[in-house]
This record gives structure tokens, sequence and C-alpha cells, in this order.
């Protein structure tokens, strides 16, 4: 079995849905806080406060959960944030009028789901080679949208049969099942003093293992290395990894206020109703995960086949992923239908996917052993960019009424959709001019 699915495959597949379910989390407990909170006329301050929440808990561990995974190792790490997350989903009532228990609860789940994308960052580091870590990591985030894609279909119809409570039970029936077979199925990969794994492009040095350390040594020239040792300073000046940063910071910008406001754009700006769209308000989402599997394939074929360098097919893609998405940004209040909007958001988040085969892999690329720091650093400037774009975009539209513009208008949505469009052209050339596909971290 082992040759004809190898183990990595298993350990990507697992990742994959992990973050499919860390997403059917955030866009269920939305879905249901929203329906209960309204139910008993909950304002909206209260109910901003509790949504943003989850937020404040996820900018604070990603750092954290970067070198937490570095000295733990991502895959006990990944179990311990899915037990600690889907317990509290278990255990937390959901009450509207308990403020101050559903912000804790939120903030906690934000911390715990703060850790994972760092520690999988480091697992696929340390199991994925790198002629396969295009797709690895495409079919990985992917799990992000079809979870958002599936959540938005099917957990409204849940509520309405089951109750707003039942969508929390089966968040942790899911959460508990994947941990499971994480437990069941996940191990540590060869480790790098084995010349089998590292010819094979496995097991690099990540993890300090006390009774090993002596014995441990990377073949660079035969010289030791000191795997405990995190070079921050490096890291935290050096342009490629900034370049990696400004891009998530973009790319989550544009994913956040597109994500909170469209349905605002629809209802105000077109003055449609969300419940005549139907299906078609998934169609974004699905968009995303079928090109970030196209980026992550393409990626992986130009490099193997050395049509282009690591380097040159990551800008690439970034670039082209970006310069689109911007154009279909600055197009999309032009749209007063529909169909219009949903063509218009459909390759804006089809196209920063596909782009992630540029930015979001780069990770691996220019520091592998590091892979779960930067990805936590990085992952700081996206959460925050949410935290930022959501609200700025608020801020703009109050503006436009200040000034007693109609928000029926396309001039009034210009300002939102245009400042994400001018951030992923400046991102991209930030990223054509910075980045590389070269290891700079040894």
């Amino acid at each position: 079995m082992s040759m004809r699915f190898p183990k990595r495959y298993i350990i990507v597949l697992l990742t994959f849905i992990s973050t499919n379910v860390c997403y059917i989390e955030r866009i269920g407990f939305s879905i249901a806080y929203t329906l209960s909170a309204d139910a008993i006329g909950v304002d909206q301050s209260s109910k901003g406060l509790i949504l943003s929440a989850f937020y404040y808990g996820y900018v604070v561990s990603q750092v954290p959960g970067g070198w937490t995974a570095q000295k733990v190792g991502g895959r006990r790490v990944l179990l311990m944030s899915f037990l600690v997350w889907s317990s509290t989903c278990a255990l937390v009532p959901l009450d509207p009028s308990k403020v101050s228990v559903l912000v804790l609860a939120r903030l906690l789940v934000g911390v715990a789901q703060g850790f994972i994308f760092p520690s999988i960052h480091t697992v696929l580091a340390q199991w994925v080679p790198p002629h396969e870590r295009s797709r690895s990591v495409s079919l990985t985030t992917s799990g992000m949208y079809l979870g958002a894609a599936g959540g938005m279909l099917l957990l409204p119809s849940l509520v309405k049969y089951k109750g707003p409570q039942s969508v929390f039970l089966v968040e942790a029936a899911l959460g508990a099942i994947w941990s499971i077979l994480w437990f069941k199925y996940a191990s540590d990969p060869p480790r790098s003093d084995r010349p089998k794994a590292v010819a094979a492009g496995f097991g690099e040095p990540l993890l300090p293992v006390t009774r090993l350390k002596d014995k441990m040594r990377v073949q660079n020239g035969g010289n030791s290395l000191n795997a405990t040792k995190i070079p921050w300073k490096r890291i935290i000046f050096s342009l490629p990894v900034w370049a990696i940063v400004v891009n998530n910071f973009t790319f989550h910008y544009a994913l956040y206020v597109l994500m909170n406001w469209l349905p605002t754009y629809f209802e105000l700006g077109l003055q449609l109703s969300l419940q005549e769209m139907g299906s078609s308000k998934m169609v974004p989402y699905l968009n995303m995960f079928i090109f970030s599997n196209i980026g992550g394939v393409v990626a992986d074929h130009l490099i193997t086949r050395k049509i282009l360098s690591v380097t040159k097919t990551r800008k690439l893609l970034n670039t082209v992923g970006f310069i689109i998405a911007a154009f279909a940004l600055m197009a999309l209040p032009f749209f007063r239908s529909s169909t219009g909007t949903v063509f218009c958001s459909s390759v804006t988040l089809g196209f920063l996917a596909l782009g992630r085969a540029g930015f979001a892999v780069n990770h691996l690329d220019v520091a592998p052993r590091y892979a779960g720091i930067v990805m936590g650093v990085s992952n700081t400037a996206g959460t925050l960019a949410g935290i930022v774009g959501v609200g700025l975009t608020g801020s703009i539209l109050e503006a436009a009424k200040a000034a007693s513009m109609d928000l029926s208008s396309s001039e009034s949505w210009k300002s939102v959709f245009f400042v994400p469009g001018y951030l992923c052209m400046f991102s991209a050339v930030v990223f054509l001019t910075f980045a590389t596909g070269e290891r700079i971290f040894e």
C-alpha cells in the first residue's frame, strides 16, 4: 500500500480536510449566531463584538503557533488545536444574551485555530518534496474555499430544521472525527539523518529532538546545525519574506472585504435579496477551490518539466493572479446586475486563489525549515488585513452616507473595491521585484 499510495499523500489529504472543517466552523458560527441574535433583538455593536472576537484571538496566535510547531512538532500542535476548538464548540451553549461567555469562547476558538496554518506548513515542509509542494499547498488551502461553499449551502438548512445549537454539535463532531483520523494515520516523516529520506526530499530537520541533537547534522559541507536556533532577525528583515507578507495581507484584505461586504452590496447597492440568488452565491468560493488547485498543478508542471525556474514560476502565477483580480475588482461596481457581480467576484477570488501558487507556496521555497514561523508572520498580516479591511470599508460607506451619497449608486462603492484593486497591483509589483524561489534560510 505504501508503494501505491505514499504516506505523504495521506498527510496532504488530511490537511486538506482540516482546512475544510475549520472553514465550516467559521461559516457555521456566523450563520447560527446571526440567526439566534436576530431572534432576540441583539444590537449590532454586540453582534459585531462577538463576530470579530474570533479574529482577535486568531491574530495573536499566528507567530506563537509557528514557534510552537517548530519546537513541539506540527503534527502534535495540529492535533491539540483541533481538540481545543472542537471541545469549545461542544461545551459552550449558543446563548446570544451571554455576550461575555461567547466572546471568551470565540477568542479561545480563534487562538486555537491560529495554530493550525503554521502547523500545517511545518508538517508539509517536512513531508512534501519540492516538486510536489505547489499542488500540495494549493490542495490543502483549497479546503478553506470548499468548506466555505459547502457551509453556505448546507448549514442554513441545518439551522432551520434542527436549530442553531445543532451547528455547534456538528462542527464539534467533525473536529473530533478529524482528530481521530489524524491521531491514527499521521506520523512524523523519515528523519533527515537517513540517506534515503534526504534523497527523497523528506525530513527537513525542523524539530529539536533532545536525545538526537548531538547526532543531527545537515548535509551541507558537513557543518553541524543547531535546529533550535531560529534566525528571527534575518526573517524579519528579509525582503523576500516581506514580499510574501505584503501579498498575504492583500489576498486576505480582498477576500475578507468580499466575504463580509458583498452581501451588503447586493442588498443596498443592487437592491437584491440574497434569498433570490439561491446557490449562485456559492460560485465565487467554488471558483477559488478550482483555481487554487489549477495553480498548484500548473506550477509543479512548469517546475518539474524545467520550463521555468521556481522563482519565475512563483512570480508568473502571482502576477497573473493578482493583476487579473485587480481589474475584476475595479470593474465590479460598474456591473448593476447579480450576474455581473457574481462573475466579477468569481474572477477576483478565482485568480487570487491562482496567485496562491506564487506567494503562499513561497514559504516552503525560501525557508522550508522555518516554514511554520514564516507562515505565522505572514498570516498575522493576513488576519490584520481582515480586521483593517472590514473596518475601513464600513468607514468608507459611512462617509458616503454622510456626504448624502446614495448607497445604491456605483459611485458610493467605487472606493470599496478600488482600494483592494490598487493593493493587488502594488503587491504584484512587490512580489515581482523582491521574491525568490531559492532557499535563503539554511
